[in-house]
């Protein structure tokens, strides 16, 4: 069969609802329920696997059961995947600017002031909208009606490169990547105040902030493991440099937070920084320059860079002075 045909297999398979059985063997005793039919499932994301049990559309010996339930041999498992629901989000004809695409995967270059997808009260001028346009059903249904093909975001003001999936089997690709942190993923950002060293890692787990639950912060306790990689690019003046972050974990706003957590607030980061903005910025100065990851289907390393945008340019340029 070919990639074309399995695709569509699984575009009309994904319209109507799907129940698989399953009997637990020897050799698979002791694994989690979802670590289980994660590996039984390989179409589908262990995240969408466990919002599925938690849903109730999993049941072991007649039983519903959590994420991390031990499986024992002979054990019944049957689960329901539903119909993907319909899109709710209309196409809108937009001018993207597309860095690659062919069957499985869309590379954009993110303009600022763009939100990636839908939320409550924003339905209309999103990334999605533009994509549902230019990939009309051709994206993967995975994240749901409001972030189809969607499988990992940068900020609204936050220019750069984002990868978007057009079907299953190329999501649950990059997600795996994603979790394993084999994804390259580098950004250029200029930063206030000089470093100490020209490059360093910052350690620090993030979570919601227990001041502000808007934002996020470096919690010790509740947070979630993140890792940044940075270096000085070039020293800009006696305020200001131009740095590289490399993410090892993708967390909200990690290298706003990691940043501003050493000292080092983005220019025009008013969530973040300071609160001034002195050279009239719309947003932090954040750019997503590189994204490496293993094509789903050639199982090629490929890597995409965008390039700096104008304002990004210029501001270097007049720091420079």
């Amino acid at each position: 069969m070919t990639e074309t045909a399995k695709q569509e297999k699984i575009n009309q398979e994904s319209k109507q609802e799907q129940r698989y059985y399953y009997t637990v063997m020897e050799e698979q005793e002791g694994m989690r329920l979802d670590q289980f039919l994660a590996a039984e499932l390989k179409e589908h994301s262990r995240s969408y696997i466990q919002k599925l049990i938690k849903e109730g559309q999993v049941q072991v010996g007649e039983k519903k059961q959590k994420p991390g339930y031990r499986l024992r041999v002979d054990d019944a498992v049957v689960i329901c995947v539903p119909p993907l629901k319909e899109l709710e989000v209309l196409p809108e004809q937009m001018d993207l600017d597309i860095l690659y695409e062919d069957e499985d995967v869309i590379l954009i270059n993110k303009q600022k002031d763009m939100v990636v997808h839908p939320c409550p009260g924003r339905y209309k001028g999103t990334l999605v909208n533009g994509l549902l346009y230019h990939c009309k059903d051709n994206l993967s249904g995975i994240n749901g009606v409001l972030r189809p093909g969607i499988v990992h975001r940068i900020d609204k003001d936050t220019t750069g490169v984002l990868v978007v999936c057009k079907n299953d089997m190329a999501h649950k690709s990059l997600a795996e990547q994603l979790k394993e942190h084999s994804i390259t993923r580098k950004y250029e950002a200029i930063v206030y105040n000089n470093f100490t060293q020209e490059e360093g890692t910052v350690d620090a787990p993030i979570g919601r902030s227990p001041v502000d639950r808007k934002k996020m912060a470096v919690e010790p306790k509740n947070g979630k493991r993140a890792v940044t990689h940075y270096k000085v690019l070039s020293h800009l003046n006696h305020q200001v440099n131009h740095i590289e972050c490399q993410l090892e974990t993708g967390r909200t706003h990690q290298i706003r937070v990691h940043m501003t957590s050493i000292g080092h607030p983005l220019l025009g980061d008013e969530v973040y920084g300071s609160g001034k903005n002195p050279y009239h910025l719309q947003g932090q100065t954040l750019h997503a320059m590189i994204l490496g990851f293993v094509h789903p289907s050639t199982g090629e390393y490929m890597e995409f860079t965008a390039p700096l945008p104008e304002y990004f340019v210029k501001l270097l340029e007049k720091l420079r002075k």
